[in-house]
């Protein structure tokens, strides 16, 4: 587990500096469109800094303000407070994580924050209405594993540098139909290179988004289940809630898709699957469901 947390530290840093260089190129790109000149590499370089330490340190704030999430109490959602207590004592986590909660008929939930020490968990008055005490119990259990494992800085970071970076698109489209891009005579042969960079960044990124999230690997789910059964010795409350989770055939409203990959299971319901084997696709941001369960058994 320590050496999972290490890599995932180390894995943060690695997507924040390629963060940081494509929407440098990208601002980059967008300013020399809008004819800004030489203030453009500075513009670009202030504006990816900036928006890196602002993604870094309020990622989560973002987050549950983007899925209207509201804090949790004790007089409304005592159940989940009386879990999460009973599992500080075996999670090992240095602070309890805040508790916040979503109105939305689809049960599913999710973990963000930086640390352990700024964690947050999510869930959904659905996950509340729909699972009994000890389904709710592995759910919650799940993402304190994502807690301590370190991968809710990874998965949030990542979904937040995606929607910036879909935002930039729009915002470049917007551009060029208010005024498009103008070659000018000026522009040095460096400039040139640094505005076919930032234009093949731009068209790519949608692309380099959805890779990133891929970057956060399905084998952390499986880590996270089988985390989740050390902390309550109970892989049957798991089981039967990922069961009631998939079979459930609401759509989460306040999702999108940069945020899908932070929930225990994808927000997002196909159709026309009912009955059918679900695999993982090459393009899936979670294994499949029924992948989980086998793992969570052969743990018995």
């Amino acid at each position: 587990m320590f050496k999972s947390s290490k890599k995932n530290k180390f894995e943060s840093g690695i997507i924040v500096s390629i963060f940081i260089i494509v929407i440098t190129l990208i601002v980059y790109y967008i300013c020399n469109a809008l004819n800004l000149g030489n203030l453009s590499i500075v513009i670009a370089l202030i504006f990816s800094i900036a928006s890196a330490w602002g993604s870094y340190y309020y990622s989560d704030k973002i987050v549950l303000a983007s899925c209207r999430a509201r804090p949790a109490t004790r007089e409304e959602d005592l159940k989940l407070v009386n879990i999460l207590d009973a599992l500080m004592v075996t999670a090992g986590l240095p602070k309890k994580p805040d508790l916040y909660v979503v109105e939305d008929n689809q049960p599913n939930a999710f973990a963000t924050g930086r640390n352990p020490e700024h964690a947050v968990i999510c869930v959904t008055t659905g996950l509340l209405e729909k699972l009994d005490y000890y389904e709710l119990e592995g759910v919650i259990a799940h993402e304190m594993s994502h807690i301590k494992n370190y991968d809710i800085l990874l998965s949030t970071v990542v979904s937040v540098f995606v929607g910036f970076i879909v935002m930039l698109s729009d915002i470049f489209s917007r551009a060029l139909f208010w005024g498009g891009a103008k070659d000018r005579d000026s522009d040095s042969k460096a400039n040139g290179i640094l505005m076919l960079l930032g234009l093949i960044f731009l068209i790519l990124s949608p692309i380099f988004g959805t890779l990133m999230q891929l970057a956060l690997s399905r084998k952390r789910e499986y880590l996270a289940d089988s985390t989740a059964i050390e902390f309550t010795r109970n892989p049957d409350g798991l089981i039967s809630a990922l069961q009631k989770l998939e079979n459930d055939p609401n759509e989460l409203e306040t999702a999108n898709s940069a945020t899908a990959n932070m929930y225990i299971i994808n927000p997002f319901k196909k159709n026309g699957e009912k009955g059918k084997k679900k695999t993982s696709s090459l393009w899936s941001t979670h294994p499949s469901t029924e992948d989980r369960i086998e793992a969570l058994r052969n743990i018995k």
